[in-house]
């Protein structure tokens, strides 16, 4: 099925010059648009036939009846024996999601109203601090999903915060947590521990240097007050001294990395409130509802797995860049690397099989402009070609607009330049109208010259609201599944973060024996180095 896509490839030789100078109505045909965002794919390499084409992979694959499967809670997740339902946490309570045929809906229901409730109490200064002092600081520590996910919407939505102040703690590096906590008062900050096991490493490791932190302040008592817990290990938060009532749980089904919508998210509802938080969930709701329902060819996420499949697989192109042109999306790109690397990241099919053909490319970015003058001489010019996700919104929040126009200039005009380029020739005549002598001209022409015919999207939305930001989110989730099961890979485990642990535990005890015997002699030598080093 995907041998297929590297042997259509093979016989494409059109240019975007060609594309569009051949068809007069390719930029209103190809485009789709759902849930508020409006996707346009016309600077892609492209045309009907081949979009055909990409649509009978979707017929010749499994795909249909893997998406109802997830919907119907099925165990999608075969390596894990797990359903993957991360849709019912954006639920309603008309929805009847379930797992193993029990409806899970009223029981997302009530941990998020739990959740809601508890966060309210913190917004309203019900639920205080030891010293009866209202909290104006809340520290999500976790790592992975549970802090990539938070980080990102709390940036983006940085002007609906209107409670206490967010901090995210996730390395384990001990300036991480300490930069954080030295500009805090114990008194008024509130620490969040998230952790679905309440075993994670990094996170325990910095849950217990800040339990240190509030009962040297405070003392061993106050940790019932200033910490909350959201896991699904009741018996580990307990013996960490949370007490239930502040444990706000989630479940096995479902993925760090899709957790968000969850209790995962309770910094979130804590500092905008459970307004703004149902918002964001809506958004998700509405993209869940196209990615059901739309035909494959108005189907964002659909379309956009295609698009990515296409190059990956027809052309080998190994990367994919995520350009925000909104400043406060600027984590959105580490946010899709974890979604879209940790999930489909594999080498083998979901029977356990070697895979002959090229799964998930490398996922970067950085937010525009900032980016234009780093690593945009790459993409326009570079031996790569590297397919770009422009992202912008019509509208600024709380910015001006002469600002958000020049923004959005320099982005359809990135996005124009990338497919159009500018030719020797006419770089040529344009160096001898500005004065240059034909010498220069000719030296200095294939240097400023543009190949162009390098492939983008445009995603655009009217603005930066809870809404679509959910919609972007959940549009970039249903594309990550749909490439795994075309693919033919589970897209919802990550054996490969787990070797790199257990050489981590077995290590540990040499920075104190100074003993690495166990592992290479490289290994044995950099220990040795650090350890003569140390003071």
């Amino acid at each position: 099925m995907i041998d297929e896509i590297a042997s259509i490839s093979r016989q494409w030789n059109q240019t975007l010059t060609t594309l569009f100078q051949n068809d007069s109505g390719r930029a209103s045909r190809f485009v789709a648009e759902g849930a508020g965002l409006r996707l346009d794919y016309s600077k892609h390499w492209l045309d009907s036939a081949v979009l055909s084409k990409l649509f009978d992979l979707l017929d010749t694959s499994d795909f249909l009846e893997k998406r109802l499967s997830m919907f119907a809670g099925d165990r999608i997740n075969s390596t894990e024996n797990r359903a993957v339902l991360h849709v019912a946490l954006r639920g309603e309570p008309t929805d009847n999601f379930a797992v193993d045929g029990s409806s899970v809906t009223q029981s997302v229901i009530q941990v998020r109203n739990q959740a809601y409730a508890f966060a309210k109490g913190i917004r309203q200064g019900i639920f205080v601090g030891a010293t009866g002092e209202a909290f104006t600081d809340v520290v999500n520590i976790g790592i992975g999903g549970s802090d990539l996910g938070p980080l990102m919407v709390a940036e983006a939505l940085k002007p609906m915060i209107n409670g206490p102040r967010l901090h995210y703690v996730s390395n384990v590096d001990g300036a991480h947590l300490h930069d954080v906590l030295v500009t805090l008062d114990p008194h008024t900050t509130l620490i969040l521990i998230a952790s679905k096991t309440f075993t994670t490493q990094e996170t325990m490791h910095n849950a217990a240097k800040a339990k240190q932190w509030i009962s040297s302040a405070l003392g061993e008592t106050a940790i019932a007050e200033h910490f909350a817990a959201l896991s699904s290990n009741v018996e580990a938060v307990r013996a960490f001294g949370i007490a239930d009532t502040r444990v706000f749980r989630f479940w096995n089904w479902v993925g760090g990395r899709y957790s968000v919508w969850s209790t995962i998210g309770l910094s979130l509802m804590i500092a905008m409130g459970s307004e703004v938080f149902d918002r964001l969930l809506s958004g998700a709701r509405e993209m869940d509802r196209h990615f059901r329902n739309a035909p494959a060819d108005h189907n964002i996420p659909i379309l956009m797995a295609l698009i990515g499949i296409w190059y990956r697989n027809g052309f080998g192109l190994d990367t994919q860049a995520i350009l925000p042109y909104e400043q406060r999306l600027h984590r959105f790109p580490a946010y899709l690397q974890q979604m879209e690397m940790e999930s489909n990241g594999k080498r083998v099919d979901r029977a356990g099989e070697p895979l002959d053909y090229d799964t998930c490319p490398v996922i970067w970015g950085e937010p525009g402009t900032t980016g234009q003058h780093a690593f945009f001489q790459l993409l326009h010019q570079g031996t790569m070609v590297c397919p770009v996700d422009f992202i912008l919104t019509a509208n600024s929040v709380n910015t001006d607009n002469e600002s958000h126009s020049l923004l959005n200039a320099n982005c359809l005009a990135q996005a124009e330049a990338l497919a159009f380029g500018n030719s020797s020739d006419k770089i040529y005549e344009e160096m001898l109208a500005d004065g240059l002598s034909r010498s220069d001209a000719i030296r200095l022409a294939s240097h400023r010259s543009f190949p162009g015919n390098r492939p983008s999207s445009l995603i655009m939305m009217d603005a930066l609201t809870p809404e679509n930001l959910g919609a972007l989110i959940a549009v970039y989730e249903h594309k990550v599944f749909t490439q795994g099961i075309l693919w033919n890979i589970n897209s919802f485990d990550q054996w490969g973060v787990e070797l790199g642990k257990a050489h981590c535990n077995a290590l540990r005890p040499s920075f104190e024996s100074g003993d690495a015997s166990k592992f290479s002699t490289s290994t044995q030598e950099s220990l040795k180095w650090l350890l003569e080093k140390k003071y």
